[in-house]
């Protein structure tokens, strides 16, 4: 697939950005002031239990207090406190072993669980669960069973815990897997003696840097070069990599150019095209995407494009090209949650089917868990994405100060009348002598054309001298109405 991971280093932020064909994949951004808390582990207190809701906040030292659901405690699942309320499991003020699942999204906590889980190159530990599981990657039932058995064969005796086979384990050796498993248990041991003497609140473990998780999770059979732009970074990648992933040692490279990496490679660009809301297709045809906290919306047109044999040609070649185009800009921009797809309407089922098809085929590439469901009755096909992080567009943007996030303003003559209401309202209130409007400028210059005889009317009724003044720092639905 001739793919190459890019990473670009600063004091402030970390990016990385995985290729294929040229095209970029995939973005991902760290921030040193606000590092993604998915996989950390905290000695957490509970500050709420919210026995309706079956939940309870617990406080781990960040602004909002994390949010724990009956369901993502560990002896709910095991059997132990399988039919007792939360309100039995847990008391305010108990101090308590959590794990991040879900960063803080928006307005919301972040969302925990008492179920540990430490990802490691090839293993994933489970210390409170004896289970061995494998990768759905790994299709091959004869390979499943074999490298369950390989695993189990490993585990130290005496070893409650269990482990999830990664995808790239398919290929280690038996000394890979027992140095991953030694790893892993000697890390939980330290994080367990950690909790015992820890203040409540206290992080007792913090995942990998985006760069280090690069070699860790990014890195497949198919990657054929990871370049990196900070000589620090490279030999912390370089001294990881040489004690847990050796594969990919020869393919690192430090990249010491005048032209900034970014540059060199055209990710900036890319970078611009995720944060709007249209994706021109190559065929002539566009893609909306809508981003709501409730669901994305991606809405497929023709545009301008026109095939030679048919219209119902031309709209199963723009659902062909715009299903691939959707699949990449999901990952691409991080999109999670419901989103709700509205291919352009086809009438021919083979059509639908072999659209559906392309897409799930899309999609099937994609390291975030993803369900897709087939056309429903409006022609809409629905689809979750699992949603552990802030979306790209949150992460490097915030609502605009003039719309509120709204992406449409009040037009001027709309504030022209909003302004003649509250005039009047004022009047009423406090009689004044004198009235001044302070606006902006294409306001006032609404009321000395168009909307002059409407002010001058009110002036009339009101029997008051009513001036104007532009306030050039005001945006344009931004108006004071003082008492001269």
């Amino acid at each position: 697939m001739n793919e190459q991971i890019l990473i670009n280093v600063t004091p402030q932020e970390t990016r990385v950005a995985v290729t294929e064909q040229g095209a970029v994949q995939e973005l991902h951004v760290e921030r040193s002031s606000s590092r993604g808390l998915v996989g950390n582990i905290y000695l957490g207190r509970v500050c709420r239990v919210l026995p309706g809701m079956q939940s309870a906040f617990v406080e781990i030292g960040l602004p909002r207090a994390a949010f724990l659901h009956v369901a993502d405690i560990w002896s709910t699942r095991n059997g132990a406190d399988a039919d007792r309320p939360i309100e039995r499991i847990l008391s305010e003020g108990q101090a308590l072993l959590v794990q991040v699942v879900k960063d803080p999204i928006g307005s919301k906590g972040a969302r925990l669980s008492t179920q540990v889980s430490i990802a490691g190159r090839l293993l994933v530990y489970l210390p409170q669960d004896p289970h061995i599981g494998i990768s759905q990657r790994i299709e091959d039932e004869a390979e499943r069973e074999h490298l369950r058995e390989k695993v189990h064969a490993l585990i130290p005796p005496g070893e409650a815990g269990g482990f999830i086979v990664r995808t790239v384990a398919e290929a280690a050796t038996d000394a890979e897997l027992a140095a991953d498993i030694e790893y892993l248990i000697t890390l939980w041991k330290q994080i367990v003696q950690a909790a015992q003497t820890a203040p409540p609140q206290a992080l007792l473990y913090q995942d990998l840097s985006l760069a280090t998780r690069v070699l860790r999770d990014l890195v497949t059979d198919s990657t054929e070069r990871i370049i990196v732009d900070s000589r620090e970074t490279f030999g912390k990648m370089q001294d990881f990599a040489s004690r847990y992933t050796r594969q990919a040692l020869p393919i690192l490279e430090h990249y010491a150019g005048e032209r900034p990496l970014f540059d060199l490679f055209p990710v900036e660009d890319e970078i611009e095209k995720a944060l709007q809301r249209r994706v021109d297709l190559k065929s002539g045809g566009y893609v909306i995407i809508d981003q709501t906290e409730a669901l994305t919306t991606v809405d497929v047109n023709t545009g301008g494009f026109v095939s030679g044999r048919s219209f119902d040609d031309t709209i199963f070649k723009t659902n062909l090209e715009a299903a691939q185009a959707i699949a990449r800009q999901l990952r691409l921009r991080n999109l999670g949650g419901i989103i709700v797809v509205d291919f352009i309407d086809m009438e021919s089922v083979d059509h639908r089917d072999a659209v559906l098809a392309e897409f799930r085929k899309a999609l099937s590439r994609d390291r975030t868990r993803v369900t897709v469901n087939g056309f429903s009755q409006l022609g809409l096909v629905e689809m979750t994405r699992k949603r552990t992080r802030e979306s790209l567009a949150h992460i490097l943007c915030e609502p605009c100060s003039v719309c509120q996030g709204r992406g449409e303003l009040k037009a001027p003559q709309t504030i022209c009348y909003d302004i003649l209401r509250e005039v009047l309202r004022a009047d009423r209130q406090f009689n004044g002598k004198e009235y001044r409007i302070l606006a902006a400028q294409k306001v006032i210059d609404l009321f000395l054309e168009e909307e002059s005889a409407s002010l001058t009317a009110l002036g009339d009724f009101i029997g008051k001298p009513i001036s104007m003044q532009v306030e050039s720092a005001y945006m344009q639905e931004q108006y004071d109405v003082i008492l001269v």
